[in-house]
């Protein structure tokens, strides 16, 4: 098969995380499609790397050390050895296209590309740009950098409409959505096996690093409210990587008399059993982008408890499929999760619609071909 065009994927680490997901499912399928496609990753290679090179997608680390210390930003020394491997890949590889994934590796990967002249250049935004509070540094670099992007991309209204805040130009800027799968669910049964959880249980999950905006206080105090009025036995599992909260919030699951119920599972590459052991999905989060674990969630058949922040409402329809309640804001947290616990036949109509929604809206094929055509007309343009 001759190559469309060579594109090298500039982003930090291929481990658990929802961009890693994101490049994990998209780019096999864009070499499928007969693009040559490298990854580089600045921070580490990541335990989903192997998933990658399996799906025909060569991968690159600047360092070969599989631990990661800290962010790319606050590692002054390893962003500058990044640049320079990186700059010594562009000058081999040759991309046609260099697409970057995250702050880190935008600030120090494109003006290592506009050195190496790479013909076209992507940032990906995928959060919300309170990063950047605090740091004026990097908030006025990357509205720098914004006006030599060829194509800069958002995966919500929400971080739409902050690009365009920056100043990106409306003729770059495009919305793509995250896509998702539509896998055959696992049987709930066997999956409560596995878990050890009885099949009769009330089980809601929420996967989410443990991280203060993740809103891992707000549903604990929530769950605390409700607790009594919840069937015996009830559990909420926790799925995440601790950044060093968890033996506050185990004290304070403790503190509200849910200890018992509340289960810290840790960081999970098994998120498919988890989904579908539950009967409910949850993400309090302060802030987002646009949510791949919202998405799985919907497409395991799940009902949704989200927060009112980012992309959370542009995918699950409150009242349709979920609910979407205030961030911040724990009593509304517990009348959601109540209201799905009182109900069986509202859980699985909004599971229903939910799954639905995400095969009309959020399906990979739909992600895929938007990154076709937004790659194929900026090799068209460069060209003329």
């Amino acid at each position: 098969m001759t190559s469309e065009a060579r594109i090298l994927v500039v982003t930090e680490s291929l481990g658990i995380g929802g961009t890693e997901s994101h490049l994990i499912r998209l780019l096999p399928l864009l070499a499928a499609r007969g693009f040559e496609i490298a990854t580089f990753c600045m921070t580490e290679r990541g335990s989903r790397a192997g998933e990658l090179e399996r799906g025909g997608v060569e991968v690159f680390v600047a360092r070969p050390r599989s631990e990661r210390r800290g962010t790319l930003l606050r590692r002054p020394m390893h962003a500058a050895l990044a640049s320079v491997k990186l700059l010594r890949l562009l000058r081999r590889f040759h991309p046609d296209i260099v697409h970057f994934y995250l702050p880190g590796p935008y600030l120090i990967g494109a003006p290592v590309a506009l050195i190496a002249r790479v013909p076209v250049k992507i940032m990906s935004r995928r959060s919300l740009s309170r990063y950047q509070r605090n740091r004026p540094a990097v908030a006025s670099i990357e509205r720098f950098l914004h006006g030599y992007m060829d194509a800069v991309t958002g995966n919500s209204r929400a971080v739409v409409k902050e690009l365009v805040a920056e100043g990106v130009p409306e003729a770059r800027l495009h919305l793509i959505y995250n896509g998702i799968d539509i896998a055959t669910s696992m049987d709930r049964r066997e999956a409560r096996s596995v878990l050890g959880i009885d099949n009769d249980a009330l089980v809601g999950v929420m996967v989410a690093n443990l991280i203060p905006y993740k809103g891992h206080h707000d549903l604990i105090e929530g769950l605390g409210l409700v607790t009594k009025q919840l069937p015996a036995g009830w559990r909420v599992l926790l799925a995440g990587r601790d950044e060093g909260l968890r033996p506050e919030l185990e004290a304070l699951a403790a503190k509200r008399g849910i200890a018992e119920n509340v289960v810290f599972l840790g960081e999970r590459s098994d998120v498919p059993l988890l989904l579908a052991a539950a009967d409910f999905g949850l993400l309090t989060s302060h802030e987002e982008g646009f949510s791949n674990v919202v998405l799985e969630g919907m497409a395991a058949g799940l009902p949704m408890i989200v927060t009112d922040v980012g992309g959370n409402a542009e995918a699950v329809l409150d009242g349709a499929t979920g609910f979407v309640v205030p961030p911040n804001e724990p009593k509304a947290i517990a009348e959601a999760v109540l209201r799905l616990a009182r109900d069986h036949n509202l859980r699985a109509s909004f599971g229903d619609a939910g799954r639905k929604r995400v095969a009309e809206h959020f399906s990979m094929e739909s992600c895929q071909n938007a990154h076709l055509e937004l790659y194929r007309t900026l090799l068209a343009a460069q060209s003329k």
